[in-house]
């Protein structure tokens, strides 16, 4: 199912704890206290007995205002400048469906989801922020008496928070990769409850990205959790530990790799182990040709596909210089992995076939075997990084990306902070307008009511 189908994903998909969410378990205390405190007044038949001056021209009785039961308009916005990707509204909407409502004198739940008016937009959407309170763009708006949803206001910005940040923050990095595919590294970087969500959002910003620059990105996961939401599956090739039970020998380790797994799964081999990418690179190459050109020969293609090298990927941590680079004197030009290394890798892997023992055919193919070797990089890399990259048209094919994108972006200049505010609230069958001072009641023609 993809985001852009208008159909939403249904509550199930993201296994809510609902029972602890009715009581109250993942909400502040502030919202259990108000919606207790509007119970107990609704059970008393207590009505208003204070002043309102925003509502002082009105031609109503507000002493017959029954607090306790009563009913607000609240909506939904990001504080991201100048924009972000939303990602969250259909957990958001799986939230209130299942914990709107009270409890009865039995105990037993009383689902109010229904009898409440609900609009929102898709995951996926874009909103814009310029910084003015005064003039945001709502996500999601609820109409409904205010103590059934009071206690949800908490895990549902959460929800778009977290939804929206990783799909922004993806958003960019694939803008700045010019359309290169990025890895989605970051599972390692939080807690493993996180991943399905962040995966989920990854997969949205992919999909906008396609939608509007007119591209065919595809998306590329390392967990399987990372898919749950959307049915994806995590990849991947060879770690260092795994270089590591081969002793440090890259090449065998990716030898080893080909030989036992499936012939679809990627043959990356991560070539920094010895801190020498252009050597270990074009030892593996040597190694994985060999075998491919002997299976090749012997007429057997599905064998020989097992040791078609699809990539090398460097890795180099920021504080050390590879063997290959020169030093300069200044660690940004010799330190991880930086744009002389990857020239160097690539100079070296499109030569490499030149020093081989072959003729004709088998020639031809050893050239077209190491020219398609694709570079991923990693380590480090964010938006700015990738545009240096992209700017001086470094031979990097595939970029990937972990810790940046779940950060909080302070290079925008703000967090993936959401904002939940009351607008309105109804007094005898009529909507009036009722915000704290600064705030006020916005529309979003993307919003769509919600059945």
């Amino acid at each position: 199912m993809t985001v852009f189908d208008r159909r939403r994903l249904p509550a199930p998909v993201f296994k809510l704890d609902v029972e602890r969410m009715r009581q109250g378990w993942y909400s502040d205390k502030y919202f259990i206290n108000i919606a207790r405190t509007l119970a107990e007044l609704a059970a008393a038949g207590y009505r208003f007995g204070g002043t309102a001056p925003d509502l002082s021209d009105l031609d109503v009785d507000l002493a017959n205002v029954d607090v306790g039961s009563i009913e607000e308009a609240v909506q939904w916005f990001p504080r991201r400048q100048p924009s972000c990707v939303v990602v969250g509204v259909d957990k958001a909407l799986a939230i209130l469906r299942e914990g709107t409502g009270y409890f009865d004198a039995q105990g037993r739940f009383v689902n109010t989801f229904g009898e409440m008016e609900v609009w929102a937009v898709h995951d996926g959407s874009e909103a814009p922020y310029d910084g003015d309170v005064l003039n945001v763009t709502p996500v999601m708006r609820v109409r409904g008496r205010y103590r059934d949803f009071a206690m949800l206001e908490t895990p549902t910005m959460g929800a778009l928070t977290r939804g929206s940040r990783v799909a922004t923050n993806v958003y960019e990095v694939v803008k700045a990769a010019a359309g290169k595919q990025v890895l989605f590294f970051p599972a390692r970087f939080d807690a493993f409850e996180v991943q399905a969500a962040d995966g989920y959002a990854y997969q949205v910003a992919i999909q906008l990205f396609n939608q509007n620059f007119g591209k065919s990105v595809s998306a590329h996961i390392s967990t399987d959790a990372q898919g749950d939401w959307w049915g994806g599956a995590g990849g991947g090739t060879v770690a260092h530990s795994a270089v590591a039970c081969f002793l440090g020998d890259t090449a065998e380790a990716t030898m080893a790799f080909a030989a036992t797994r499936p012939a679809d799964i990627p043959r990356i081999a991560l070539v920094d182990f010895r801190n020498d990418c252009v050597g270990t690179s074009v030892q593996v190459i040597r190694a994985m040709f060999r075998k491919y050109l002997e299976l090749t020969r012997a007429g057997r293609p599905d064998e020989a596909r097992k040791y078609k090298l699809f990539g090398v990927r460097p890795d180099t941590a920021a504080n050390m210089r590879d063997v290959s680079v020169l030093p300069l004197g200044d660690k940004r030009l010799d330190c991880g992995v930086n744009p002389r290394l990857v020239f160097a890798m690539r100079e070296a892997i499109d030569k490499e076939w030149q020093a081989w023992d072959l003729s004709g055919d088998d020639r031809a193919l050893a050239e077209r075997y190491c020219r398609e070797v694709k570079i991923a990089v990693t380590g480090g890399f964010t938006p700015a990084k990738i545009r240096q990259f992209e700017d001086l048209d470094v031979p990097a094919d595939i970029y990937g990306v972990g810790s940046w994108l779940l950060s909080s972006c302070d290079v925008c200049g703000t967090n993936n902070d959401y904002t939940a505010d009351v607008v309105r609230v109804r007094i005898e069958g009529r909507w009036y307008d009722l915000a704290k001072t600064g705030r006020q009641a916005c529309d979003n023609l993307m919003l769509e009511r919600v059945q």
